[in-house]
């Protein structure tokens, strides 16, 4: 009445990977380059020491510390391109800055006037947008001001804007005179 059907399950086999640099060579360009290449040749050192030329992409990936799917893009990456595309990981570099030198100077002497009468980034957004004719994206200044002038968000001022130094050091002289002597401010 019944049938009775046995699935068998087999492993695939295991793909051999030929790598034609030496372990001398392999060792030289690990040296000279970044993290993430350093774990590519890595792992093509791996295959090489090995003498059958048949290693798990498991055991890959964990003697190497990364997930197995990487390894065997890696596997794939080097038998297309060989070791040139294994090497270059396709980033091409840095993006030009929006901020020119001449807005880089004016926002920093902006910045670093006492006597500026902005209160926060919008207020820095509207004053390169009507003095410079530069309309920036407001966390494009807030990031290119933090890091490059050390500007923090939501910190209060050293003083006020409007504030007379004679005024201050009419209070200073008084202060000094005051807390020389006994007598002491009651509120």
């Amino acid at each position: 009445m019944f049938k009775i059907r046995t699935i068998i399950y087999t492993m695939p086999a295991l793909k051999k990977i030929e790598v034609k640099e030496s372990i001398t060579e392999l060792k030289a360009l690990q040296k000279g380059s970044s993290f993430t290449i350093q774990k590519r040749l890595q792992m093509l050192l791996y295959i090489k020491k090995d003498t059958k030329g048949l290693v798990s992409k498991r055991k890959l990936s964990v003697s190497i510390g990364v997930n197995h799917t990487s390894i065997t893009s890696w596997k794939r990456l080097y038998e297309t391109k060989g070791i040139n595309g294994l090497i270059n990981d396709g980033r091409i570099g840095f993006k030009p800055s929006v901020v020119s030198a001449e807005t880089h100077n004016a926002l920093e002497i902006k910045l670093t006037t006492p006597s500026n009468n902005i209160r926060g980034y919008k207020d820095l957004q509207e004053w390169t947008n009507t003095e410079l004719s530069q309309d920036f994206k407001y966390i494009t200044l807030l990031k290119y001001t933090q890091r490059h002038f050390g500007c923090k968000i939501k910190v209060a001022r050293k003083s006020h804007i409007k504030k007379e130094e004679e005024a201050v050091n009419n209070f200073k002289k008084l202060w000094s005179q005051v807390s020389g002597s006994s007598h002491t401010i009651k509120p």
